[in-house]
C-alpha cells in the first residue's frame, strides 16, 4: 500500500472540501461564513445569511456582499447597514466591504417540495464524557473556527442521537 492511500481522518479533509465549496460563492475566507454568528450577533444570524461576496477586479477591497434575508427583516436589515457593514469589515479587520445588497429569501437553502411542519424538540445537552470525546477528536485540528464549528457538529449529532433521532 502506498503511503498516504489509506484512509484520512475527516478533520484532514474538512479544509480543503469548505474551501471550495464556500470559494464558489465567492468566499475567499472561510470565516465570514463559518463565523457569521459571532460576527453579527446570533439575532441578526437567525434572519439573514451570507450568499455571495464579490470584489472588483484585481481587488480585495470595496467588495460587496450579498446577505439571504427572511421576508420582514428586510427593512431592519436595511437600516442596521452601517452598523453591519462595521461589524464585517471589523472581522477582516480592514474595509473589504463597501456594499450590502440584499435579497429576499430564506437564511437557509430551502430544499425543493412539500414543506412539513416542525415540531422543536427539547434537547440535552452532551454528558461530559460526550464533550470531552468530541473534544478528543478535535484536538488535532489546527483551524480554531473550523474547530468550533465540528465541535458544535458533534454536539448537534451527539444530542440527537441521544433523543433518538428524526421523528
Amino acid at each position: 500500500m502506498r503511503r498516504g492511500s489509506g484512509p484520512r481522518a475527516l478533520a484532514a479533509s474538512v479544509g480543503g472540501l469548505a474551501k471550495r465549496a464556500i470559494g464558489k460563492r465567492g468566499f475567499a475566507e472561510a470565516g465570514l461564513v463559518t463565523g457569521w454568528e459571532g460576527i453579527v450577533g446570533p439575532e441578526l444570524a437567525a434572519s439573514c445569511w451570507p450568499d455571495r461576496l464579490t470584489f472588483p477586479p484585481g481587488r480585495r477591497d470595496g467588495g460587496s456582499l450579498r446577505i439571504r434575508v427572511a421576508g420582514g427583516f428586510a427593512l431592519e436589515l436595511q437600516h442596521m447597514e452601517p452598523q453591519l457593514l462595521e461589524r464585517i469589515n471589523g472581522h477582516f479587520g480592514y474595509r473589504a466591504i463597501e456594499r450590502i445588497a440584499i435579497i429576499h429569501a430564506p437564511p437557509a437553502v430551502q430544499q425543493p417540495g412539500p414543506r412539513r411542519r416542525v415540531r422543536a424538540k427539547t434537547v440535552e445537552p452532551p454528558s461530559a464524557k460526550d464533550r470531552a470525546a468530541i473534544q478528543s477528536a478535535l484536538c488535532r485540528v489546527d483551524d480554531p473556527e473550523i474547530r468550533a464549528v465540528l465541535a458544535r457538529l458533534g454536539h448537534a449529532v451527539i444530542s440527537d442521537t441521544q433523543d433518538g433521532g428524526e421523528e
